[in-house]
């Protein structure tokens, strides 16, 4: 027996729901309708809290990281004015590294990696933005924090050599073995640039 369709505002909002990452239609009407069954203590203030965000959020000038000013508060934070640039590809990547605490400096959001096939170029990214900063801040490191995707390898060779001419230190994470990872449950690449990373030990 088909189950009884929802009012139309209903289905438009699982419809809604359904299109952001993870959430599938059969999540998204699961998700609906918990929203639906708590309606004053999570829907309204998740509502009141959306519309705050969509009104307020705005892109750093900068960096490129998500705030709520034209500058975010990692780029008028002097303390962090340390001479090192990392750049990622993604706003999600620089929030990851700024829960793990690891770094210090400042970031530069690229928007994405080069991508011929989908006529992605350097200008279709924020990579002029980045080579302006780095002559204007007086910048001695560029760490190249980009996945370790064709993609996002190319991207990273790009930056490299068009940095190449001024001498500064170019750097790349690490790639191989995670913290408590077993040999026998990693793949042949994450095995490769493990042994090609080695060092001391």
């Amino acid at each position: 027996m088909p189950q009884p369709e929802a009012p139309q505002q209903i289905e438009s909002l699982i419809d809604l729901m359904a299109r952001l990452p993870g959430l599938g239609p059969r999540s998204a009407r699961r998700a609906v309708l918990t929203l639906l069954k708590k309606r004053g203590t999570l829907m309204a203030p998740l509502a009141q809290a959306m519309a705050q965000v969509a009104t307020t959020a705005r892109d750093c000038r900068l960096c490129g990281n998500i705030g709520t000013a034209d500058l975010c508060p990692i780029c008028t934070d002097d303390r962090r004015a340390t001479g090192e640039i990392c750049v990622v590809e993604d706003v999600a990547d620089l929030w990851a590294l700024e829960r793990a605490g690891v770094f210090k400096g400042r970031y530069h959001v690229l928007g994405g990696t080069l991508s011929p096939l989908d006529a992605v170029g350097p200008d279709e990214l924020r990579i002029p933005a980045l080579l302006a900063r780095i002559r204007d801040e007086g910048t001695r490191e560029v760490i190249l924090a980009l996945n370790a995707t064709v993609d996002g390898q190319t991207t990273a060779h790009y930056i490299a050599d068009a940095l190449g001419p001024t001498g500064i230190t170019i750097t790349s994470l690490a790639q191989g073995v995670p913290i408590g990872g077993e040999l026998d449950y990693l793949d042949d690449g994450t095995l490769g640039a493990a042994l090609r990373a080695r060092k001391s030990f």
